[in-house]
């Protein structure tokens, strides 16, 4: 899990210097340094967030913010690792690498050229779930119509050319078998694989270097045009454009996408593991990767907010979290070890993830097991879930105090079509869960006899 991003006077840290200094005025700096006091205020009073559906089927939400002269841009598809096609893991994520290298009028250096003229950001976005856009620029006519402009040959018309597949595909085989090298990339790997099985949720989102192989330039075009369509389009606009602005700008991203009357066919239910697994994998590095695991939630769960609590005293409150109270402080077992829920269309996973020296490995496993096992079975004490709380309604403001993160929680609410006024009730939500409702839920939803757990590093169990 990443620290929650700070909000960015300049459009990358790399040349946060020479950027500032080719785009932005003098008065745009002194308006940078006056949103850090700002939007802290900003984010405690209600957000006023528009939502709309297009003509042709795409879902927009909108936020109008006039403190600086920036508008962020998203636009997102379901068409993650998750839709892959059988034999062809891989297939997603190459789709949307390659969009952004030509379309019809520019080729990757034009698109390249272009975006860093004006000083705008183009990023994507990829998971088991959703592939997209998110676009960041100064918000003047001029200079918004011409990012925009690109983004919408990316999204609507991408080439796809033959020689650049070809290029790319040999450069992530090559990643791909270096990265197969790593421990930390093969207990990932391999704990998601076992954890999801036959699953979409179980291939690997690089894919395999066999799969990637055999992929065809039809393959990314057939799975553009039906992943990539417009009334399944999720778009996002934030920032210092007007509502009818912004009408536009959904509107001119989206009008050239093909359209399906046909609804995308639902992902399928994630099984329980019938008992747990545990499964060993020798490598040569001094440290033992541990993944200790099982389905957890979905976006939308009723039993959500106190389980994300229950994670945070397990293993998410840093150096007050269970887990580190029983491994590193009394034992000595690990410098590190957190847990987490990831929660998606279906049951995203629940994670326990440490490492530790490889002689200890079987030890430290236990002790987690043990500690998850307490916790299920006793729950937290009061202390524990105030101070949770606390933490969680504590980080919850930093994760939304710009506009490029506010951006990126309406188009996680836009996608799993959340309550519009999500984040302005989450504060409200993690206060009133209750003891018994963090017993009940995890006595319910985690089950430390139908666990999945992969040790990357020894050999065998002692």
């Amino acid at each position: 899990m990443s620290t929650p991003a700070k909000f960015e006077a300049c459009f990358s840290e790399a040349d946060a210097g020479r950027r500032c200094r080719a785009v932005l005025s003098a008065s745009l700096v002194w308006a940078f340094a006056a949103v850090l006091f700002l939007l802290p205020h900003q984010s405690r009073a209600a957000l006023e967030i528009d939502s709309w559906t297009t003509e042709n089927g795409a879902r927009v939400l909108f936020l109008e913010t006039r403190v600086l002269p920036i508008v962020d841009v998203s636009i997102e598809f379901p068409a993650g690792s998750g839709r892959d096609l059988p034999g062809k893991s891989g297939l997603a994520s190459m789709t949307l690498a390659m969009m952004k290298k030509g379309t019809r009028s520019l080729d990757e250096n034009q698109i390249s050229e272009q975006l860093a003229g004006i000083g705008a950001r183009l990023s994507s976005t990829f998971d088991l779930d959703r592939s997209g856009f998110s676009l960041r620029t100064l918000s003047d006519a001029d200079t918004r119509d011409i990012a925009l402009e690109v983004l919408r040959e990316i999204v609507v018309s991408p080439s796809f050319p033959e020689a650049v597949l070809e290029r790319d595909k040999a450069r992530n085989i090559a990643f791909i078998e270096e990265s197969k090298t790593r421990p930390n990339v093969i207990v990932d790997q391999a704990f998601q694989h076992q954890l999801y099985g036959d699953h979409p949720y179980g291939s690997a989102a690089s894919g395999e270097p066999e799969t990637i192989a055999a992929l065809e330039r039809q393959d990314l075009v057939a799975f553009h045009q039906r992943f990539f369509i417009s009334n399944e389009a999720v778009v996002v606009i934030v920032g210092d454009v007007s509502r009818d602005e912004a009408q536009r700008i959904a509107l001119r991203l989206t009008e050239g996408l093909p359209h399906s009357d046909q609804a995308l066919p639902a992902l399928p239910e994630v099984p329980e593991p019938a008992k747990s697994t545990e499964v060993i994998i020798p490598h040569a590095a001094s440290q033992a990767h541990i993944r200790l695991g099982m389905p957890g939630v979905r976006r939308g769960d009723p039993d959500y907010f106190s389980l994300w609590l229950a994670a945070q005293i397990l293993g998410g409150g840093g150096m007050t979290s269970m887990l580190n109270e029983e491994l590193r402080e009394a034992r000595g077992l690990t410098y590190s070890v957190y847990s987490y829920f990831s929660p998606y269309q279906r049951r995203g996973p629940f994670v326990i993830s440490l490492q530790t020296r490889k002689d200890q490995a079987w030890e430290a496993l236990d002790v987690a097991l043990a500690t998850l096992e307490k916790l299920v079975a006793e729950g937290p004490s009061e202390s524990q879930l105030r101070a949770a709380k606390q933490y969680v309604i504590g980080g919850f403001a930093l994760n939304v105090d710009s506009n490029a993160e506010l951006a990126n929680y309406l188009a996680m609410i836009g996608f799993y079509r959340l309550p519009l006024d999500y984040i302005d009730r989450f504060p409200e939500e993690i206060e009133k869960v209750t003891m018994e409702q963090v017993r009940d839920a995890l006595q319910r939803r985690l089950a430390p006899t139908r666990t999945v757990t992969v040790v990357v590093g020894p050999t065998a169990r002692p």
